[in-house]
């Protein structure tokens, strides 16, 4: 789920890169920043009215400045990569940011759901007219106390990884028992646990023992200059133990100005690379990678082709299985493809975050199968996190396919 700054964000880039009237292309971000104003003065509000009770002597000044100073640093923190700044004060502002995007979240939900507690109390008379002050005083007290014990479980869950495993059947002999390990959503450089936990990470990959690895997109997180420490990760990266190689696609965040730089190190890591290509692996089926069709910042001279074209020159004598960071092209495949792996969607990584992805995509989680004639679908929830380094209803997961 994108909230805030960052779905502020990406919806002015779907406004930039469409045809739509000039008069929405004005109208739309205006209507964006009014309910993202608008959002921020109810919590700012309601927070104050709350500290007022318990500080009367408060100076209200003071508390504009901080409420102010951390929406700044969340937007700063997105734009980060665009700022002349050290890396360290970047990565506090990312830091900053993010929590507070994940904090502000859960304070908007909370306070709306006791707003309308208080409200049906007061309707039904169990909530005496006027409303006492000991009520407010407790319900924002719960309010902090809920959004607190989220955000701190949201924290540890997502320094978790779990294993995930499918076993899908290709009508193949020659591929029984085959392993494919999928992660997708690293977000490298952002603010997150997977940097951190690379090396368990990488070790819980190769105790899977896989024929192949996929990197199903988002490795990065639009700047490459973010990574905290490239030469450690690129090390332990090499450190994956594939029969027959890693491979990987590029994602939405996979791209802008550094992204030469993100390709010549997933060159220098041993990963391979499939920019609408393909390889045959051991002679038993065809790996195609997926350029994706809206990356952040572009990506130069790349450009996603129409996939009718890309699978035109790829025999359907061996099974053909896509990676395709974004599950919402599945529509644009056939019978001729029998497997694609996809992450992007995060399963929402923040309930009811999940409750929307789930609207959204034909699938945003697990395995899916249209019909019989229709690919086989896996979507993961994603190795780590975007934005608000939480994770709450969703976890993150490294993917076992067994081919069968």
């Amino acid at each position: 789920m994108r909230s805030n700054s960052g779905l502020f964000a990406q919806m002015l880039l779907c406004v930039g890169e469409s045809s739509m009237p000039v008069s929405v292309m004005i109208i739309a971000p205006i209507v964006i920043l009014t309910i993202l104003g608008g959002a921020n003065y109810f919590v700012a509000r309601r927070l104050f009215q709350w500290l007022s009770i318990v500080l009367p002597n408060i100076n209200a000044l003071i508390y504009i400045c901080i409420y102010v100073l951390l929406n700044v640093a969340m937007v700063l923190g997105f734009m980060r990569s665009f700022l002349p700044i050290p890396p360290v004060i970047k990565n506090v502002l990312s830091w900053m940011g993010s929590y507070w995007m994940g904090i502000f979240m859960y304070l908007l939900l909370i306070l709306i759901l006791a707003d309308v507690v208080i409200l049906i109390g007061s309707m039904t008379r169990l909530i005496p007219s006027p409303i006492p002050q000991s009520v407010h005083f407790y319900k924002g007290l719960a309010v902090l106390v809920l959004a607190a014990g989220i955000v701190c479980y949201g924290a540890v869950n997502a320094a978790l990884v779990r294993n995930v495993s499918y076993e899908v059947k290709l009508e193949e002999a020659s591929l029984e028992g085959f392993t494919i390990v999928m992660i997708s959503d690293s977000h490298l450089g952002s603010a997150n646990h997977f940097e951190r936990n690379l090396k368990r990470i990488m070790q819980s990959i190769n105790d899977l023992n896989p024929d192949v690895v996929c990197l199903v997109g988002d490795i990065f997180n639009d700047d490459f200059n973010a990574i905290r420490d490239p030469g450690r990760v690129g090390s332990l990266l090499k450190s994956i133990d594939s029969r027959y190689g890693v491979f990987a696609c590029l994602g939405n965040h996979d791209g802008g100005s550094t992204l030469d730089q993100m390709i010549s190190f997933l060159e220098d890591s041993n990963i391979t690379l499939l920019n609408d290509e393909y390889v045959v692996i051991d002679g038993r089926f065809v790996l195609v990678g997926r350029l994706d069709s809206s990356p952040i910042g572009g990506s130069g001279d790349l450009r996603r082709k129409y996939t009718a074209d890309v699978l035109a020159s790829i025999s359907t004598e061996l099974p053909i299985i896509v990676m395709e960071h974004n599950v919402s092209h599945i529509e644009e495949y056939g019978d001729n493809v029998d497997l694609i792996i996809a992450g992007h969607t995060h399963r929402g990584q923040l309930f009811p975050g999940s409750l929307i992805t789930g609207a959204m995509y034909t699938v945003d989680y697990g395995h899916y199968q249209k019909d019989a004639n229709s690919p086989h679908v896996i979507v993961t929830s994603g190795i780590s996190t975007w934005g608000p380094p939480l994770r709450v209803g969703t976890g993150n997961e490294i993917v076992q396919i067994i081919l069968r």
